[in-house]
């Protein structure tokens, strides 16, 4: 949690506060409190391994995102204008089953 807080309405004085956004503001100050008690009941130790731990779940995430993304590029690479597959490399065109059915060749 950060040490900085909002003002208070009361210290705003270009802006006149109405009651709701005065229950907000202190809605919100009573939930900031209660993260930073959370927080200080958990040893710095912990803290400092569960966002370590947090970071390289977002990075470990991330690169099987940008995979996915790079298979779903080649994919489409492969596809001709009209939405059908392209012909292999060896030559073999995917066949269709039907009207509504495509045979999906997997390399």
């Amino acid at each position: 949690m950060t040490d900085q807080t909002n003002p208070t309405p009361e210290q705003d004085e270009s802006n006149p506060r109405n009651p709701f956004e005065t229950f907000l503001y202190h809605q919100r100050r009573a939930l900031e409190e209660t993260g930073k008690a959370l927080e200080s009941l958990l040893p710095e130790g912990f803290r400092e391994h569960g966002a370590n731990a947090t970071r390289e779940f977002s990075k470990g995430l991330r690169v099987l995102m940008e995979a996915a993304i790079e298979e779903v590029k080649k994919a489409s690479d492969k596809m001709k204008p009209d939405g059908t597959p392209e012909a292999n490399a060896d030559g073999d065109d995917a066949s269709t089953t039907g009207a509504s059915k495509v045979k999906v060749v997997v390399e």
